[in-house]
């Protein structure tokens, strides 16, 4: 299926709607509403609606939308259909967790190989890795010549730039960076920054 253009705030929302759909396939729900899909998601039902409109209308009025054709058409939509081959560079502690979590294939994503400054200090501490573990002067011919275009950044703030200027040459297009800092790329190359401590300071303006 030709990739739809999509704005960049419905991708995220509508990424969240393929989890809520999964979860009620789980529960053996056949249909949902606009407004129960809209209250899982945390959205208002109009704006689930205006987000839905990019990949087809599948709702029936009084009866909602099957849930598993509308999980199939978000998954077209988005190129969920296959799995997305996805490196990640910083094998420390944060990496090392990334690389145990379980969830990604069954999202759609597998980290299919790591980058690290100390390859070997990696898989001795982390023996039970199912994911090679290759030094970071290799990175940008493993990107080539597996056609990697997603990249999980993991390193120190240092680092980081010179790291997304080799994948930047090597094609990559998007890039989920855990690093606390900003990143220059080209336009083409879509960022999406995981600031904890950010987030840990938004969250504690609502502790008493």
């Amino acid at each position: 299926m030709e990739k739809i253009e999509i704005p960049k705030n419905t991708v995220y929302r509508l990424s969240i709607y393929q989890r809520c759909l999964q979860r009620f396939s789980e529960q053996k729900t056949e249909t949902v509403s606009s407004e129960a899909l809209a209250k899982a998601a945390g959205v208002k039902s109009t704006q689930l609606r205006k987000d839905l409109g990019y990949v087809g209308q599948y709702g029936t009025r009084g009866l909602g939308y099957d849930v598993g054709t509308l999980s199939g058409a978000i998954s077209g939509a988005m190129g969920m259909t296959r799995l997305q081959p996805v490196v990640l560079i910083g094998v420390g502690n944060l990496g090392a967790a990334l690389l145990h979590h379980s969830g990604f294939r069954k999202e759609g994503f597998e980290i299919i190989a790591a980058f690290d400054m100390a390859p070997d200090q990696v898989a001795i501490r982390n023996s039970d890795l199912d994911v090679p573990v290759h030094h970071v002067d290799g990175l940008g011919k493993y990107m080539k010549s597996h056609e990697v275009k997603m990249a999980i950044l993991a390193v120190p703030e240092s680092g980081a730039q010179s790291v997304v200027d080799i994948m930047v040459e090597a094609g990559v297009e998007a890039i989920l960076n855990f690093s606390p800092t900003v990143l220059k790329v080209p336009e083409n190359v879509v960022v999406n920054g995981v600031d904890l401590v950010a987030e840990l300071e938004s969250l504690r303006y609502f502790v008493s």
